[in-house]
């Protein structure tokens, strides 16, 4: 594992330990941020630690083509349950996803310091969020990296207020990135919630041949 000085460049992913650890420090800056997620890297941290930088094998995806929507998923959207937007308040999203609580886990590893590198990537129009309303109320979303060179998402995280908001914001933001051609959606690690979704796992090296 690597300590980064501010300026260093990332150590090859291959240096990556068992669980995907790769380096830490060298800061938030937008260009670094960039060059992470470019290089399959992401960071991923509590408030007590420094900046940590990851590199999974396997790496959990999702191919557009593959998506799962359920019966009661079908249903809500016949029924236009939610009305999605796109960009409108990344501020608020990323906030949002910051403050939610989540079963088994204490605290966020989206510090302030990680909310302020990703508005400013969002102004640069490279993070991007997904908005999911009911009643002019602000109840689901989720943001992420896009890599529109690359034809990659890459997702970060999601919250819901509201039962199947964030499900219903995700399943729009594939289909929205399927007709914009991206060919694969980063969710970076397992569980249960993306697989249901259609999401799979692959090597590194596989997903890494998808950035280059």
């Amino acid at each position: 594992m690597l300590f980064l000085k501010e300026h260093e460049d990332f150590p090859p992913v291959e240096a990556a330990n068992s669980d995907g650890l790769l380096a830490v420090g060298g800061g938030l800056a937008p260009k670094r941020l960039l060059d992470a997620y470019c290089k399959g890297i992401f960071p991923w941290y509590d408030p007590s630690q420094p900046v940590i930088w990851w590199s999974p094998d396997p790496r959990m995806v999702l191919f557009p083509d593959n998506l799962k929507v359920s019966k009661s998923m079908k249903q809500l959207f016949k029924k236009e349950a939610f009305n999605v937007t796109f960009n409108e308040d990344f501020e608020a999203v990323i906030r949002n996803c910051a403050q939610i609580k989540r079963e088994g886990q204490q605290g966020t590893w989206i510090t302030p310091e990680l909310q302020e590198a990703f508005v400013t990537l969002s102004k640069l129009n490279i993070a991007h969020s997904v908005e999911v309303w009911q009643d002019g109320e602000l109840v689901g979303g989720l943001y992420g990296i896009y890599l529109k060179e690359k034809k990659i998402f890459c997702g970060e995280s999601m919250f819901a207020r509201k039962s199947n908001a964030s499900k219903y914001g995700f399943i729009s933001l594939v289909r929205k990135l399927r007709e914009d051609g991206v060919r694969l959606i980063d969710c970076q690690v397992y569980t249960a919630h993306l697989e249901s979704l259609g999401a799979e796992e692959i090597s590194r090296k596989e997903f890494l041949h998808f950035l280059e």
